[in-house]
């Protein structure tokens, strides 16, 4: 029996985020046309993670719909997971764990973004320290591909008077930036995406915003992936196991 795809992703009060989350799950069905795909909120929204393993039959792979790693991937998940005990359940890594540079960068040259621009790349922000890495890398890679200076500014993090922003922005002006472009490693527009760009039209009045990561086909492949890796795991092990 192929295993079931189940997509957790964070939620949130604010419906874009949900609708995102379920257009990413359109799309995944469609690549995998014989695979029951489902979705999962961690937190507010419905249909909740617990819900929808306790309804599960037989094996399932989960994949968090996550950017980066942190509580939820680390703490939340596991133990819902194992609340459930459902043996037959394999969790893969975040899809943030893959390269989505390609993404951040179709998202900028679609919001006009030019190569004299410096780019602030912004993320919920997190106190896990490999969450921050992750997101310092995608803005290293970023750089790299575009030859272009990119910062990095946490949502969750702005401080007193915007001064994270401001000295993300002071530091690519120094670094030869002719205009600002805002670079959001978010799966979806929301209200932490609007904070920063309010915070943004406060600073600089010709700033160029992207869209989020929503559903770009490298994110749609790191979910294909991860699943795939998964079953072919799966199928390795019963092998050893039967030999």
């Amino acid at each position: 029996m192929t295993p079931t795809l189940l997509l957790v992703a964070h939620g949130s009060r604010d419906p874009r985020f949900g609708d995102t989350a379920r257009r990413v799950r359109s799309v995944v069905a469609r690549r995998l046309p014989c695979v029951d795909v489902r979705l999962g909120f961690l937190d507010l929204d419905t249909p909740s993670v617990a819900a929808q393993l306790a309804a599960l039959r037989g094996e399932c792979v989960v994949v968090p719909l996550l950017l980066a790693p942190g509580y939820h991937s680390e703490v939340d998940l596991p133990a819902l997971v194992a609340e459930h005990r459902r043996a037959s359940v394999t969790t893969t890594q975040v899809v943030g764990s893959y390269r989505l540079t390609d993404a951040l960068a179709d998202r900028l040259d679609e919001a006009g973004a030019q190569p004299g621009d410096g780019i602030v790349v912004t993320a919920v922000g997190s106190t896990n320290p490999t969450a921050a890495h992750v997101v310092r890398r995608r803005a290293i890679e970023l750089s790299t591909r575009l030859h272009r200076p990119v910062d990095v500014v946490f949502a969750t993090k702005l401080g007193t008077e915007d001064i994270m922003l401001r000295n993300a922005i002071r530091r690519l002006r120094t670094a030869g930036a002719e205009r600002i472009a805002l670079s959001p490693y978010f799966l979806s527009a929301g209200l932490l995406t609007e904070r920063v760009e309010t915070a943004l039209d406060r600073l600089v009045s010709d700033a160029v915003v992207a869209g989020p990561i929503g559903t770009h086909p490298v994110l749609v492949d790191a979910v294909v992936d991860s699943y795939r890796r998964a079953c072919a795991d799966a199928a390795v092990d019963m092998d050893s196991a039967a030999s």
